[in-house]
């Protein structure tokens, strides 16, 4: 076999398996996003992100995790934390909003979003990060669930507290979920009417969400909470309408969506100021 068919297999395998890209220096951007294929971090130069004292009726868990977001940005012990429950009530932009107020107040805190589909990547993207000495990273980990014949949870379980390795110092994962045990309750149920030890195997699928040392539930917002929110927005905007209009067109909103959250009272402020001819 001669030179050349040797550097064309070489080539060949290389496009199959593409290098890694070097890490960035996380110094131009405060977030990224992993990706895959080959492994590289994107830097996210402007956050999607909603600030911190817009989310209302969420006080306890806000004030909980940015305290033990603070706590790990400066240094200190603090905990990995799932955010579950009902859906639209800011758990993903709760994790936004203390990542940049932890930046705000000049700390080392960078934010590292994976997809659900990487996960079994993750032990490479922890080599990553734990190479990079001067920076603190909070891995997220948006909208988890997993289904019965999904074994990408046991790769998360290596971010936690299991394996030999475990999770490097610098990092701490936050993950947000619908569901309180990541999986849905009738595959928990299924496993006890089914396996033949029962109680393991119920074990072993909601051993993941127990490895999570903050659990923080969100759930649906009452009428006022709701009102609340959006005037609020409304005030932060500069918006000035009259209050009984206000109400009446914002319960109007929520009738046709079937349902009250902080998603949805965003959506119709948005829809709001565009009305006003306001840009967001």
């Amino acid at each position: 076999m001669n030179d050349a068919t040797l550097t064309r297999i070489a080539e060949a395998l290389e496009r199959l398996a593409p290098a890694p890209a070097p890490a960035p220096s996380f110094s131009e951007a405060d977030a990224y996003i992993w990706h895959t294929g080959p492994d590289r971090l994107e830097p996210v130069p402007k956050v999607n992100r909603v600030d911190l004292d817009r989310l209302v009726g969420i006080d306890r868990a806000r004030d909980t995790l940015l305290a033990n977001t603070l706590q790990f940005a400066r240094g200190h012990a603090a905990n990995n934390a799932l955010l579950w429950g009902a859906r639209g009530m800011g758990k993903s932009s709760l994790v936004k909003a203390a990542h940049a107020e932890a930046v705000a107040q000049g700390l080392p805190l960078v934010l590292v979003e994976i997809a659900r589909e990487d996960l079994s990547s993750v032990g490479r993207l922890l080599n990553v990060l734990g190479a990079t000495s001067d920076r603190r990273f909070l891995l997220f980990a948006d909208d988890l669930s997993f289904s019965h014949d999904d074994t990408q949870y046991k790769s998360l379980k290596a971010v936690l507290d299991g394996g030999v390795a475990g999770r490097p110092d610098n990092v701490i994962l936050y993950a947000t979920s619908n569901r309180r045990h990541l999986m849905p309750r009738d595959m928990i149920e299924n496993e006890r009417s089914t396996a033949i030890h029962p109680g393991e195997a119920v074990e072993e699928k909601v051993s993941l969400s127990d490895r999570f040392g903050l659990w923080l539930g969100f759930h649906p917002c009452a009428q006022d909470e709701y009102l609340e929110m959006i005037r609020g927005y409304c005030d932060a905007a500069g918006l000035k309408i009259d209050p009984d209009t206000l109400q009446a067109e914002a319960i109007e909103w929520q009738a046709t969506r079937g349902a009250r959250s902080g998603r949805v009272a965003w959506q119709f402020f948005t829809d709001l100021a565009g009305r006003h001819g306001l840009s967001l």
